[in-house]
């Protein structure tokens, strides 16, 4: 057990235990080089105990699948301590309580609060469920929710998440929380995926909204007006839906869900309209059967016009306001006239590329919209475009985990992979961007997965690819003179920290000294070409130029000359 005041590593200083179970404990500490506090999980190596063993690889196994995760409604693993005694993970503090207390505490939840948690979660099992391969979580609940004092949310502990295996016919044991749990999460009743995830999510809704824990009795998913007949109709069917026994008749994906939790409310209109259609079939007549036939026809041209009128003039407003607030709020609205429609996405993209940043609360606006609508969107001719000017957008302008001291760059790279992917496999290999998308998401997948490969000792081999991939980008970039100045420079940027980083390795991989130092010399002629109109693309510039020295010391120093010593 780490004693207070004991310092792991040189920089992290344990200032006291928050939290243990029956293998581990965990240590809130200070980064003594960051003046940052973090939670430091400690699990004890027991040579005698057999159960130990398993601890210590699942704990392994997490930690090693929340590396290469990156969203904001998720802790960060930082550092993995493997010592011959103890293995200490290294992760993000998050301050604040689970669910679960806050319902002991409270009771149920107002609808419009889960609703909020609701779009929350959606959005981040999504991104577990559309990485590659798709990480299913399978303990959903309220105790594995931390509500932050801030009001966001964290979903926590991934300690019997699993990655989708294709060929899975079944799942081999039994794992998560009973009254929790999905049917098919008991051992030999299929295999765990995406709709494991929304039932689970499902019966949390449940709990929260009626104050119900489905682990005592009546040990039931009753509809949720049964308890609180103020709660909406729509959001009953929604949980209802999810709940069902059999996943085929679920929702089956969280984007899914997503969209009928935006659109809740319609669906109570619905409801209210069946009833009321109902009583007309009963009590009227066959005149008037087909009257309101076609009066509904006409109706729905009608709205159709009108959508396509109210579509055409937010977009109109949104390209005459000079206020960015005014755009995004114009641009938003039409997305949800017609979803299907890219003009205002492409809009909602622009406007966020405005002032060089995208931050985390226009992102979290573009999911919602572009989530939400994900099925249609798939649909449609241009989706593959869509995807490709999203990668680009977190590419170049992603503002998640940037500080003054330290770039984001890999972080953009990682969050962009996705939708690269999507560009390439929705578009093919006719599509005009195919080779810049490839090159994206190629180099985009080597920083994700480099830190894992290095510390498994398998990532010889994977420097060859990559340094292709750079020098192929660099060079199309370069020859693209009317190519914006920010996506210029964040690609000269990349290659220099690449070569700086991996002389050596690429080197090992068969790459020469004149390829390196030629990449360098068109990095350095094509940088002080550029005139840089904005503080942010002259503060890159200035990196680049300081850097260069350095990465070609790097290279001079992976191929000494004979007789000297490399430094």
């Amino acid at each position: 057990m780490a004693e207070i005041g004991t310092i792991i590593e040189g920089k992290y200083e344990i200032l006291k235990l928050i939290g243990k179970g029956g293998m581990s404990k965990v240590y809130l500490a200070m980064d003594q080089n960051l003046n940052k506090q973090w939670a430091v999980k400690e699990i004890e190596r027991r040579v005698t105990d057999k159960n130990n063993e398993v601890v210590i690889q699942s704990a392994m196994a997490e930690a090693n699948m929340m590396k290469k995760l990156d969203h904001p409604f998720l802790p960060r693993i930082v550092d993995i301590i493997n010592r011959e005694d103890v293995i200490y993970v290294v992760m993000d503090y998050i301050e604040g309580e689970p669910l679960d207390k806050v319902l002991a505490k409270e009771g149920a939840q107002s609808q419009e609060t889960v609703i909020a948690w609701a779009k929350d979660l959606c959005l981040v099992l999504d991104y577990l469920h559309t990485r590659t391969p798709s990480i299913i979580y399978r303990d959903m609940k309220p105790a594995n929710v931390m509500l932050q004092p801030n009001g966001s949310i964290k979903l926590i502990d991934f300690g019997i998440a699993r990655e989708y295996k294709e060929q899975n016919l079944a799942d081999t044991v039994s794992l998560g929380t009973k009254g929790y749990a999905a049917p098919e999460q008991f051992g030999g009743k299929g295999q765990t995926d995406a709709r494991t995830d929304v039932y689970c999510l499902g019966v949390t809704l449940y709990h929260l909204l009626t104050g119900k824990n489905p682990c005592e009795p009546p040990y039931e998913i009753y509809p949720i007006r049964y308890w609180n007949a103020q709660l909406s109709s729509g959001l009953e069917v929604i949980v209802q839906k999810c709940t069902q026994l059999n996943p085929e008749d679920r929702y089956q994906s969280c984007a899914e869900l997503l969209y009928a939790i935006n659109h809740y409310n319609e669906m109570d209109e619905s409801y209210r309209k069946k009833q009321k259609k109902k009583l007309h079939v009963f009590a009227g007549t066959l005149l008037a059967a087909v009257f309101f036939l076609f009066t509904g026809i006409l109706c729905l041209g009608l709205r159709s016009y009108i959508n396509g009128s109210d579509y055409e003039n937010n977009i109109l407003q949104a390209e005459k306001s000079a206020v960015d607030a005014d755009k995004i709020e114009y641009y938003a609205r039409a997305v949800d006239i017609i979803p299907s429609n890219p003009q205002a996405y492409y809009g909602l993209i622009d406007t966020f590329k405005g002032d060089a940043v995208f931050t985390v609360e226009e992102e979290e606006l573009l999911k919602r919209k572009v989530n939400a609508n994900l099925s249609v969107l798939r649909q449609s001719d241009e989706y593959a475009t869509l995807a490709f000017e999203i990668g680009k957008l977190y590419w170049y302008y992603y503002d998640y985990g940037k500080t003054e001291n330290s770039d984001n760059q890999v972080t953009r790279m990682k969050s962009a992979v996705q939708w690269f992917e999507d560009a390439c496999n929705f578009g093919g290999e006719d599509s005009s961007f195919y080779i810049m998308a490839k090159m994206y998401s190629n180099i985009g997948q080597f920083n994700r997965d480099i830190t894992l490969r290095v510390e498994e000792a398998s990532d010889k081999g994977t420097y060859l690819p990559y340094w292709e991939n750079l020098n192929n980008l660099v060079n199309t970039i370069s020859e693209q003179e009317d190519e914006n100045e920010i996506v210029k420079l964040e690609v000269f940027k990349l290659a220099v920290n690449a070569i700086e980083t991996y002389a050596r390795k690429f080197k090992a991989d068969s790459v020469t000294k004149e390829e390196m130092l030629n990449l360098l010399y068109v990095v350095k002629a094509d940088t002080e070409a550029i005139v840089t109109t904005t503080d942010k693309t002259t503060q890159i510039k200035e990196d680049i130029m300081e850097r260069l020295d350095k990465a070609e010391m790097a290279v001079r120093n992976a191929f000494p000359v004979e007789g000297e010593v490399s430094e």
